[in-house]
């Protein structure tokens, strides 16, 4: 099995367990998340479900989820990043004009009322 449909098969059975959670049953067994899987048509890894079972046994799902929560805020999530190079000795009277705003140049969105097709949900 490739790495994404491992992924795939270990986020079914989390998304299984997450259910049977909301659903009210606090302590889901893999006989239960095997129904859940089965009502969708999804396979069952009976390894993968007895690691969930065994890694969220006697936990909190508020607690895991929380604790989830914070190891995701440490991840980067790339975008946002930007090089900036570092002034050579000639380039330091460049950096104010640099500096200035540029205009930005208004485009006016102009209507089309063929865009409907001559259907409109309020005519």
């Amino acid at each position: 099995m490739d790495q994404s449909r491992a992924s795939q098969a270990e986020m079914k059975v989390v998304a299984a367990y997450l259910l049977a959670v909301l659903g009210g049953n606090t302590t889901p067994s893999a006989e239960d998340l095997k129904d859940i899987l089965g009502s969708v048509g999804a396979e069952t890894d009976d390894d993968r479900i007895q690691l969930l079972l065994s890694e969220v046994k006697g936990k909190d799902i508020t607690e895991l989820i929380a604790s989830g929560r914070e190891k995701l805020a440490s991840v980067p999530s790339g975008g946002g990043a930007v090089a900036v190079a570092a002034p050579g000795a000639g380039a330091g009277a460049a950096a104010p004009a640099a500096a200035e705003p540029k205009k930005e140049e208004k485009v006016e969105e102009k209507e089309d009322t063929d865009d409907d097709m001559g259907f409109s949900l309020f005519d």
